[in-house]
């Protein structure tokens, strides 16, 4: 049951766009005691079908700019699999470790990056 809601509260997370993999990894590891690079790869599988919905979304919506999204796409694809090489050598601990540290800027990024919104607002 845990892992169902696990899975629910990262969709849902997913859907309004922050990333399941925010929840869906430290969920992992934390509540069913599952090692860091299985939860990354669980995460991995588990973003597939997301991407795949939401990416058919955009494109019936037509807000998807191929020129721009085509480069970013095979750039990805390439940072993703030197990624997953990097990952596969080092210790769980230190993943761990280094996936917490880009939790941690992600948020102060996205908390100085909405301040700075206001502002803006603010002064209009």
């Amino acid at each position: 049951m845990i892992a169902v809601l696990i899975g629910l509260c990262a969709g849902i997370i997913s859907g309004m766009g922050i990333g399941g993999g925010t929840i869906l990894i430290p969920a992992l590891a934390i509540f069913l005691n599952i090692g860091q690079h299985e939860a990354q790869g669980i995460n991995l599988l588990y973003f597939i079908p997301t991407a795949v919905v939401s990416l058919w979304v955009h494109i019936k919506n037509r807000s998807v700019n191929f020129k721009v999204a085509v480069p970013i796409i095979l750039t990805g694809l390439l940072g993703a699999a030197g990624g997953a090489l990097v990952a596969g050598f080092l210790q769980a601990q230190l993943l761990r470790r280094l996936f917490g540290i880009f939790l941690f800027a992600m948020g102060i990024y996205e908390i100085l990056k909405k301040d700075k919104k206001l502002k803006k607002t603010e002064e209009k």
